[in-house]
């Protein structure tokens, strides 16, 4: 039987297997697209937010930026496809700038990786990249490769002194990161003695200094920041600058000056899909290196002189630091566990580690050298260019000053930390004392951005319905909205969140009859608004987590009441439309809580009911807390003479705008507290989001601080349940001293 790849007469039929070759070209410039809109949106984030170091967060080394990076190159892998025109031999020049290029890019993401995740992904990119440079020796030799190369050798020579300062910024990661944990538990201490003491009295003024401290500290010490700044990172920006410099001068001397190179005729199979492959990888090349071009230009700014006339004082320096080859000193001290081989053996074996290891610190001690060098040869080779840049911006400025322009900053937003000694906060290594000046300078106005950033999205809705409410001063809401004279469903109460009550109350008024739609979607817009601080609060506080599920029913109650107008499964729009009076809707609501808590109390087969109250399932946990806040309501209902649902809506905004109130005291204590509570690899965004939400909070914050509560101690502020607990107590006081003062009256009388 002649098989389906066989011709009649036996032979292979081998005329279709080149048919997709074309769309693996596609495949490949796809994969080299990803690449590129990768790397442009770091910078495009980079820019954006003035991280002119750049970190990687969309195009960092992992494994599937490895795989990309493993299409994206697969032409300069390719043995043995014939690539005779000039866009072919181009297309394999790009792949192999390419390579120099995202090893560039991506060096800063090492800092945030794992030690376990940063040996693979070194290995993984080491395995990659000789690959690639064994394949291109072999295409050079094979005539595969034709013209350029000279050009593929000295490609091939950045991929190597890439992938060596690769290696030699990985070295560093255990080290540095164990150093700056160490010293920012230091600085964080002193830190916090002199921040607020997280009352509400505390002004945002002073949050936005304590912040800025902390976020200083984040900043400087960001592992990627760290690898960023490093000599070896810089250096690689020259580098990858060179790689595309060589891709553009190939490109134009192939295109302008087409003697030069002598092309072979044909076509290769990959067709038309090489000049996509080409087109691609140039727009790439040209990506990835703004962000390796920038940190390059970035160290020269830093380490230039601030005036050009100072340009000559400039000192080489070439040392080591310990950090750089700290790790393998340990590595070198540390015994060989080898229990097989005998006395001779491990002697063996351990001169055969030391020794290796020797060569490996004279390695990396020779890269930093050569990375120190590439960056004073930058300064002395840009002194002109930034000599020529001050001149021109003095003649500006006197321009200026001639035209009566100046440079008066008075209508800007002031900057309230020039006060600040920020330099105290700053996280150095060995080797960057002269750029702590500079880093401050360049990262102190960042809270302020971010401030303006929250202040721009504060909670519009949120902050009418507090300044409504005219008992936030006493904030009466919190205790009364459960009364202890209604009795328990259960033997056992479950422990109050901030959230469930306020979405109870929430669904209870939208179910009120005669209510405006615009004042209901008004107030749903503020509860939800609400709820954002509420989670925040209540997650920072709770480290126990032992209100877990009751924040769960809180939030699962809230989805319906929002989206559908229903409470479980209750419409709350058509009892709104029913309902003749609010009594009724209370009277329906609690019937109706009251009810599903005991359906699910006689299917209760596992006694689930018989655990801890906070274990309850989230719909029981939902119909106590309506049956309870239902009645409640309809016992006060006689006493204060609601005539109408309007004035009982009104009650229950006040009461929700109690609970919020009381709630948010607990802001400026937990602002800080989202800056402590990370990993070092976090704290820079932890930072950042506590500044925004300070930011978005700071009109809540002034609501909030004449209520005379700051003596209180911040404990006791942070659940619902020790407030009510508080407020029973005064009560109670309050009761006691009124009688004893009755009866010294009396006596006082009847003398």
């Amino acid at each position: 039987m002649v098989g389906l790849g066989c011709t009649l007469d036996g032979n292979l039929n081998d005329s279709k297997f080149n048919q997709p070759i074309p769309w693996i070209g596609i495949y490949i410039a796809a994969a080299s697209a990803a690449c590129a809109i990768a790397m442009a949106v770091d910078a495009f984030q980079g820019f954006r937010q003035r991280k002119f170091w750049f970190p990687c967060k969309f195009f960092s080394l992992n494994a599937t930026t490895l795989t990309f990076i493993a299409v994206a190159i697969k032409l300069s892998v390719d043995l043995n496809t014939s690539m005779p025109r000039r866009q072919e031999q181009l297309a394999k020049l790009s792949s192999a700038a390419l390579i120099c290029t995202v090893m560039g890019n991506s060096m800063p993401s090492l800092g945030s990786m794992e030690n376990k995740e940063l040996v693979a992904n070194i290995v993984a990119l080491g395995i990659l990249v000789i690959t690639a440079i064994v394949n291109i020796c072999i295409q050079l030799s094979t005539g595969v490769i034709y013209v350029f190369w000279k050009e593929h050798a000295f490609l091939m020579f950045l991929m190597l002194v890439l992938l060596a300062m690769l290696c030699s910024s990985a070295l560093t990661v255990p080290t540095t990161k164990r150093y700056f944990d160490m010293k920012y538990t230091k600085k964080h201490q002193i830190a916090v003695k002199e921040c607020s003491d997280g009352t509400v009295k505390c002004h945002p003024e002073k949050l936005r200094e304590d912040l800025t401290k902390f976020w200083m500290m984040a900043h400087t010490c960001g592992p990627q920041f760290v690898i960023g700044r490093s000599a070896t990172c810089t250096a690689s920006g020259a580098f990858c600058l060179l790689a595309a410099m060589t891709l553009a001068e190939t490109m134009l001397r192939s295109y302008f000056m087409p003697r030069s190179f002598k092309f072979c005729s044909g076509e290769s199979s990959y067709k038309w899909s090489t000049t996509i492959v080409l087109v691609t990888q140039i727009i790439a090349v040209v990506a990835g290196t703004i962000a390796p071009a920038f940190r390059w230009f970035t160290a020269i700014h830093f380490r230039c002189p601030i005036k050009a006339t100072k340009a000559s004082k400039v000192k080489p320096q070439f040392k080591v630091e310990r950090y750089w080859i700290l790790i393998m000193v340990e590595w070198k001290e540390c015994p060989l566990q080898i229990r097989m081989w005998g006395r001779r053996g491990k002697k063996l074996a351990h001169d055969a580690r030391n020794a290796s290891l020797d060569l490996c610190i004279q390695v990396q001690c020779g890269i930093v050298v050569v990375s120190k060098l590439v960056r004073l040869v930058s300064i002395f080779f840009m002194r002109g260019v930034r000599i020529c840049y001050l001149y021109c911006k003095g003649w500006k400025r006197l321009f200026k000053c001639r035209n009566g322009v100046t440079n008066d900053d008075s209508g800007s937003e002031s900057k309230p930390f020039s006060r600040l000694d920020l330099s105290r906060f700053v996280l150095h290594l060995e080797g960057e004392e002269e750029l702590v000046d500079l880093m401050v300078e360049s990262n102190c106005d960042a809270t302020d951005r971010w401030f303006v950033m929250g202040r721009k999205k504060q909670p519009k809705n949120l902050i009418q319905l507090l300044e409504k409410s005219k008992s936030l001063k006493e904030l009466k809401g919190v205790p009364e909205f459960d009364s202890d004279k209604i009795p328990s469903l259960d033997a056992e109460e479950p422990p109050n969140c901030w959230a469930l009550p306020v979405v109870t109350l929430a669904g209870i008024a939208v179910a009120l009859p005669g209510i405006d739609s615009l004042l209901i979607k008004q107030l749903i817009r503020s509860v939800n608004e609400g709820l954002m601080y509420v989670r925040i609060v209540e997650t920072s506080l709770d480290a126990v987590a032992e209100l877990d599920n009751i924040r769960k029913a809180a939030e699962i109650s809230w989805l319906g009441v929002e989206l559908y107008h229903r409470w479980l499964d209750v419409d709350l729009h058509k009892m709104a439309l029913d309902a003749k009076s609010p009594e009724k809707v209370l009277e329906e609501l609690s019937d109706n809580a009251q009810k599903r808590f005991w359906e699910f109390r006689n299917k209760d087969i596992h006694g689930c009911l018989r655990e801890n109250p906070s274990r309850w399932p989230v719909k029981v946990l939902a119909a106590n807390s309506m049956y309870r806040i239902c009645k409640t309501m309809l016992l006060d209902y006689e006493a204060r003479d609601y005539e109408g649902s309007e004035r009982l809506f009104n009650r229950l905004c006040i009461m929700i705008a109690d609970i919020f109130g009381a709630c948010f005291t607990n802001l400026p204590r937990v602002i800080p507290m989202e800056c402590h509570r990370s990993a070092i690899e976090e704290r820079e965004e932890t930072v950042h989001r506590a500044i925004v939400l300070l930011g978005k909070s700071e009109k809540i914050l002034e609501i909030l601080g004449q209520q005379p509560i700051s003596s209180l101690d911040p404990e006791q502020l942070a659940r619902i349940d020790d407030w009510r607990s508080l407020h029973k107590q005064k009560t109670l006081s309050t009761v006691s001293d009124t009688v004893a003062l009755s009866s010294s009256d009396v006596c006082l009388y009847v003398e």
